[in-house]
């Protein structure tokens, strides 16, 4: 963007009365663009200081010093430069550009808004304008908006990692804007309580999940393939005849349900009936290919290594009697299972391995949306009712959002919910399809991120942060290790390798990573912090208090959980005075009401019945609230890692 706005500089300046001005001028200009061009900034801004003091009318010139403060980090300077160019020239794209990135820096998002709209308006073709636009909406949690924006700008520049990786977190965002306000408006609903369940699955509790399951059944109305999410909840649990009878169950009441077939491919591939597996998959394949090559890699959920090998060497091989076109579907959506986004990524090309088989792009025959849905031809039923999304009809939107959901259309399914909430403000289904679709497309956009920067260590330590919220401790591990692979000792990475085995209880693992790398930073109040968790873990409470004591010099969020572990240490140590009121100080943490039971423990033992008993009520709360959020919260990102100043790329 530097040389093409200098460059417009160069012409014959008119208007500036004597020749010598003119002269003069132009000179100064030609000596900024040659120190611009050899990054020296300094020289640059001093000749466009010089150049508007003999013409301070003209806007350019204005823009261009703007332009050269900004790449000296002369933040300040650079604002009252670009607002005297907008000044003299609204129209101009780059003053619209920078004031909206420099409010956005600043922490004046708002501000940051109208001006990058304009930017936007001005100049279609640069992906910079939405990129800045969207990291606006998104911090004035605005996550929709944000989401337009992103995509805009990955569509104008796909190799553009960091919208990317912002589009991901603005997904994952609503995600959770949407499960906060399940828990409020529907916390009783089948479709509240499945998120919940679903939750419950990925900490590996499959029997909580199971009996939550279990007790939705008979509610209505509720999500689909309900019996079939039983079914893989108990299968996981390795309860196989109570997952046979759930997926037999749903089969028999819902045969449109292709969850049920899977699950039932599933049982016929652990009871090693390979031939019954093929025809199962043959049958769905008949029904919607996009189905079978968006959700087959649950196929492979939960076995071992040894297993998974075994059933995809199976359908890799040539003389397994099957279509070639779904068995290079199942490969492209195997491929990769198990590995930190694989799931996603790759069933994103097991789709295009459907698109482009003779079936996938078969005519549609004259059926109702109903119909289509009926017979598990979800692709067909997404097709005919996608111009639904502009209807007013909450019936067709709820059928649109789960036939494109489960044909893999994640994108048309969160419209079709947005204007199904639209209609009906308070909607438990729309609220369920948003949350699933976005946390596709989220992952989707996190694994094309990756692709980007699969070389880059810090794109791994930014997944393996995701990966940690999202409580996919395993993918996180993996994250962190590969970028230490790239970058032995990095802190970051280190800090998260060990925190993420202290969340899958792998204490064992995370004090050896702690002590390496405390070893480069015995002061680091976050390491000191992970390594105290797991000595108090191992009930090694005088190791930890020392660590603890550092701890203290943790970022304000943290420090309610090190005051807390404070509490216990002092507990277990029989410091209980200290212990309560280091309690009290960490009460903020308290996520799970452990903090609060043994709060209301210590004050029986000192006599205080009261605040016993009220912290008990406390620990009824959390719990409670906690099974109403289903979703766990995903922490704000540092976005601003990613930037990359405007001024390098270039724009028109």
């Amino acid at each position: 963007m530097l040389a093409i706005l200098l460059a417009l500089l160069v012409k014959p300046l008119p208007g500036l009365g004597r020749q010598a001005a003119t002269s003069t001028l132009e000179s100064l200009v030609a000596a900024a663009q040659q120190a611009a061009a050899a990054n020296d900034y300094a020289t640059a801004e001093k000749a466009y200081e010089q150049a508007v003091k003999i013409e301070p009318s003209m806007p350019e010139l204005w823009a261009n010093l703007g332009l050269m403060q900004q790449e000296a980090g002369e933040i300040a300077p650079a604002i009252l430069s670009f607002q005297q160019a907008n000044h003299l020239k609204p129209s101009l794209y780059v003053p619209n550009l920078f004031l909206g990135v420099d409010s956005l820096r600043t922490g004046k998002a708002a501000a940051a808004i109208p001006f990058l709209i304009k930017a936007e308006t001005i100049n279609k073709a640069d992906p910079q304008a939405p990129l800045a636009l969207g990291r606006a909406y998104y911090a004035v949690a605005k996550f929709s908006a944000a989401s337009r924006q992103l995509e805009r700008a990955t569509a104008l520049d796909p190799k553009l990692g960091s919208a990317w990786f912002a589009l991901g977190i603005a997904r994952l965002n609503q995600v959770e804007t949407d499960a906060r306000k399940m828990s409020i408006e529907n916390k009783g609903s089948p479709f509240a309580g499945a998120l919940y369940a679903e939750s419950l699955e990925k900490q590996g509790r499959f029997s909580e999940a199971a009996a939550l399951y279990r007790s939705l059944l008979a509610i209505q109305p509720q999500p689909p393939c309900l019996h079939s999410e039983l079914g893989f909840s108990l299968l996981r649990h390795r309860d196989l005849e109570g997952a046979a009878a759930a997926f037999a169950a749903d089969r028999a009441s819902h045969p449109e349900c292709g969850m049920a077939v899977l699950g039932l491919t599933r049982m016929a591939l652990e009871r090693e009936e390979k031939e019954e597996a093929v025809k199962l998959l043959e049958e769905l394949w008949a029904r919607d290919h996009d189905f079978v090559s968006t959700n087959s890699a649950i196929l492979l959920e939960g076995l071992s290594a040894d297993a998974s090998d075994a059933v995809v060497g199976y359908f890799a091989q040539p003389l397994t009697p099957i279509p070639e076109d779904l068995r290079s579907a199942l490969l492209a959506a195997f491929n990769g299972n198990g590995q930190a986004l694989g799931d996603i990524g790759n069933t994103m090309s097991a789709r295009e391995v459907s698109r482009s088989s003779s079936q996938g792009s078969a005519a549609i025959s004259h059926k109702t949306p109903e119909q289509y849905y009926a017979a598990g031809e979800f692709a067909q039923c997404a097709q005919v009712l996608a111009p639904a999304v502009t209807a007013i009809r909450a019936d067709k939107l709820r059928l649109l959002a789960a036939c494109a959901y489960f044909s893999g259309d994640n994108e048309l399914a969160s419209n079709a919910a947005t204007a199904l909430e639209a209609l009906q403000a308070h909607s438990p289904e729309a609220l369920y399809w948003s949350i699933q679709a976005n946390e596709r497309l989220a992952l989707q956009s996190l694994a094309r991120f990756q692709q980007l920067e699969s070389d880059s260590a810090r794109s791994h330590v930014l997944l393996g942060d995701i990966f940690e919220q999202l409580e996919r401790y395993d993918d996180a591990q993996a994250e962190y290790s590969k970028s230490l692979a790239l970058a032995p000792g990095d802190p970051a990475a280190m800090l998260g390798l060990a925190t993420a085995y202290l969340s899958n209880n792998n204490v064992e693992k995370a004090i050896e990573t702690a002590s390496s790398a405390l070893k480069r930073s015995p002061e680091d109040p976050e390491l000191n912090l992970v390594m105290a968790e797991a000595m108090v873990s191992k009930a090694r409470f005088a190791e930890a208090e020392p660590l603890l004591l550092k701890s203290l010099n943790t970022k304000p969020q943290m420090l309610g959980r090190v005051h807390a572990l404070l509490g216990k240490v002092y507990a277990e140590t029989g410091r209980i005075s200290d212990a309560i009121n280091q309690l009290k100080m960490g009460l903020s943490s308290d996520e799970t009401g452990s903090i609060h039971y043994l709060l209301a423990r210590l004050y029986r033992q000192t006599g205080d019945v009261n605040d016993a008993a009220a912290a008990i009520e406390q620990v009824k709360t959390i719990k409670e609230q906690r099974h109403d959020r289903g979703v766990k919260a995903i922490e704000d990102p540092d976005l601003s890692s990613l930037e990359s100043p405007p001024s390098e790329r270039s724009t028109q």
